[in-house]
């Protein structure tokens, strides 16, 4: 993540891709929010297309599952840090469906669940090593955001949103004052990186 200063006192952030390390979003949701339906505000997508797709398969390759159970699965591995939203989910199981890799079975109640074929079997096999290698970023990213959710940063960044909250709720606050926190919040960023 490379911070990266405007003309007139205004700063931009500039986001790395989601490579093992860069995950994009932060902490929390919202502004400062983990990468939700796939990236963060700037960033690209925590997995491209292709990448889902084997995501969906393998899992739906160890026991039939339906959408929801997808995406519960994979913030689960992700450890909260990752969830696909259902807009990508759900079209990329059509079409894993279509490509016949996948098969709808019966299940009780309205909710479609998936099974792997044969073909999706068989195209797991072939790509292995690319599945591997995307659940062991599925379980860095599971592993940082255990480092990262609790004790002295989740305390450090409750006392940060609540001053930036009273602060600059503030109607009185000018534009000087804005930039200023822009800029302390910019060197601090700046000062992690290089630890």
């Amino acid at each position: 993540m490379r911070f990266h200063h405007r003309q007139h006192g205004r700063h931009e952030r500039r986001e790395c891709g989601p490579g093992p390390r860069g995950f994009g979003g932060g902490f929390g949701r919202g502004g400062w929010g983990r990468p939700e339906g796939g990236g963060g505000p700037r960033g690209r997508r925590m997995f491209d297309g292709g990448e889902l797709r084997l995501l969906l398969l393998k899992l739906i390759g160890e026991q039939p599952r339906h959408g929801y159970d997808l995406i519960r699965e994979i913030e689960e591995r992700s450890g909260g840090g990752y969830a696909p939203s259902p807009g990508v989910v759900y079209p990329t199981l059509t079409l894993l469906d279509e490509m016949d890799l996948i098969a709808e079975t019966r299940t009780e109640g309205a909710k479609k669940q998936f099974a792997i074929t044969e073909a999706g079997t068989a195209h797991l096999a072939e790509n292995a090593a690319v599945v591997a290698a995307l659940f062991a970023r599925l379980a860095e990213l599971g592993s940082q955001q255990a480092r990262t959710s609790g004790g002295p940063i989740r305390r450090a960044m409750g006392n940060l949103r609540t001053v930036l909250q009273e602060r600059l709720g503030d109607p009185e606050v000018g534009a000087d004052t804005l930039h200023e926190v822009a800029a302390i919040l910019d060197e601090a960023a700046r000062k992690i990186e290089r630890l």
